[in-house]
């Protein structure tokens, strides 16, 4: 369990806690658990997570209606996203699974690490309070926001465009000027050019990650942003 606190940097006060985060109903059934299953603590982090991640899209996307806050909400806490994030602190290694849950790899199975991932974030919110929990989640909500994946919920190029179409003879440009690094970990830079002039620069993960930087760079150096 050491090990594990080391990963997620959280050091536990009750470290049944997270034994329990970690106890899938499988092995708790087997073992005969006086303690159970994560399944409650699951309950509890489905809301616990909920909570945050609205917390930080109502701060952080200003612009945003209630659709589109529940659509990104919704793509942020679902199974496959859950999963994903469980894997990159490698939850299934420390899972406590049943003999026949083990055998069939149930420490890679999405909906397990899932559940998982909401369990141990319950088991946080429990132990340390919500500041804990949220600086858990946030270290995960917050790269994948800006990982390109999401940019049309912070399209910057149609705020770009809307601003300058206001004159017909203006026209907007996206110029990729460099492309760094190694196929598995690229860096693109590109510059938006207004006519002949560069108005913004921006730098991501993808061409269209760096435009997007590129055309909020411009809007803030017009003071349409901040």
């Amino acid at each position: 369990m050491n090990k594990f606190e080391e990963i997620i940097n959280y050091k536990f006060n009750n470290i049944k806690l997270l034994e329990n985060a970690l106890t899938h109903s499988s092995y708790a059934n087997e073992v005969h658990s006086v303690q159970g299953s994560n399944e409650r603590l699951e309950f509890l982090g489905d809301s616990v997570l909920s909570i945050i991640v609205s917390e930080h899209l109502y701060k952080n996307f200003k612009k945003l209606p209630e659709g589109e806050l529940t659509k990104l909400r919704a793509s942020l806490v679902c199974e496959k996203t859950l999963c994903m994030f469980s894997k990159q602190i490698n939850v299934g290694d420390f899972l406590l699974l049943g003999k026949g849950e083990a055998n069939n790899n149930g420490n890679q199975r999405p909906s397990i690490l899932a559940d998982a991932f909401e369990a141990i974030l319950a088991a946080i919110y429990i132990d340390g309070g919500i500041e804990a929990a949220k600086k858990h989640v946030l270290r995960f909500i917050i790269p994948e926001l800006e990982n390109g994946e999401y940019e049309l919920f912070n399209d910057y190029k149609t705020a770009l465009q809307e601003v300058i179409q206001r004159n017909p003879e203006e026209r907007l440009t996206y110029v990729l000027i460099d492309e760094t690094g190694p196929d598995h970990d690229k860096r693109f830079t590109v510059e938006v050019h207004l006519n002949s002039n560069v108005i913004g620069t921006g730098i991501g993960k993808s061409k269209k990650q760096a435009e997007q930087a590129a055309a909020h760079q411009a809007l803030i150096l017009m003071g349409i942003e901040e």
